[in-house]
């Protein structure tokens, strides 16, 4: 059997809004479909964490779980639990490679969190993982610059998008937004 991977993932914070939005394929290898409707955001943390990820299937549900475990020693706040979910992958050398992304988002931050231990802040406030990552970003990047969508309209077309231009992403899109 070969690699599971899941897709792309977009968020955008815009104003009040926020929003996280991710495609439902599950590739198996370079040729295979394994899925066309999985879910890969989800609210957590009582409702105001947004969360989604990127890479290797049963990785991301491991970095998922390890951060929800975080945000709640750490009370919901996300740059602390971000940052506690790196130490603990640079210390620990069963997780210190999991091949998977994730973006966290609340109400003040948007963030990306790595597999290998690094905490990212974007520049801009909309980022995009995976595999039609680049696509949904330049699109991301694209509308928020020039027009007046919401952030939820945004990371819609955005992934629309990807899906038009990535093999490895599809248009049955789910979203989260706070």
């Amino acid at each position: 059997m070969g690699q599971f991977h899941a897709t792309t993932i977009c968020a955008v914070k815009k104003g009040d809004d926020v929003c996280i939005g991710g495609d439902g394929q599950v590739t198996m290898g370079e040729t295979a479909i394994m899925k066309n409707g999985a879910k890969k955001v989800k609210k957590i943390y009582k409702n105001t964490v947004l969360s989604g990820f990127a890479g290797s299937v049963a990785d991301a549900f491991s970095l998922t779980e390890k951060f929800e475990s975080k945000l709640d020693e750490h009370g919901g706040n996300l740059k602390k639990a971000a940052v506690a979910l790196a130490n603990l992958w640079r210390s620990d050398k069963a997780t210190r490679n999991l091949e998977a992304l994730m973006i966290v988002a609340d109400r003040e931050d948007l963030l990306v969190v790595s597999g290998t231990g690094e905490v990212i802040v974007p520049d801009q406030p909309f980022v995009a993982i995976g595999s039609g990552g680049n696509f949904a970003y330049a699109a991301a990047n694209a509308l928020y610059n020039n027009t007046d969508m919401s952030a939820e309209e945004i990371v819609r077309k955005s992934l629309e998008i990807a899906a038009a231009i990535c093999v490895y992403t599809n248009d049955h899109i789910s979203l989260e937004k706070l």
